[in-house]
């Protein structure tokens, strides 16, 4: 079992920015992959930035370019900068890892509201 713990999110204007910080427990087996994903209302959850232990990053089309993702392997934390926040940004942003025997963990979550 790997514990999520999230901090971050909030009220932002259009424009701003936040940071989303995700720390994840000690885990048996080690985490391959870590990352964020929102979910809006009446939309399904998705991955927008994902980081592979060896730093590889991936990102949704719709925040390429102003989110940035990046990871401490020794103290299993994922940072999402958010930069040039849009309206349609606002969700639920959940942090996401998956260990390298495919079991995957989803945070609580925190509400990231963009006004415009």
């Amino acid at each position: 079992q790997v514990q999520l713990v999230e901090s971050g999110g909030g009220l932002v204007q259009a424009g701003g920015s936040l940071r989303l910080s995700c720390a994840a427990s000690k885990s048996r087996i080690s985490i391959s992959v870590m990352g964020w994903g929102r979910q809006a209302p009446g939309n399904q959850r998705e991955l927008v930035a994902t980081i592979t232990s060896g730093g590889l990053t991936n990102y949704a089309d719709s925040v390429k370019g102003r989110f940035t993702l990046s990871r401490d392997n020794a103290k299993n934390t994922v940072l999402l900068q958010m930069d040039s926040l849009k309206p349609e940004d606002t969700a639920v942003y959940f942090c996401y890892v998956k260990r390298f025997d495919s079991a995957t963990y989803w945070g609580q979550g925190t509400q990231v509201t963009v006004s415009s």
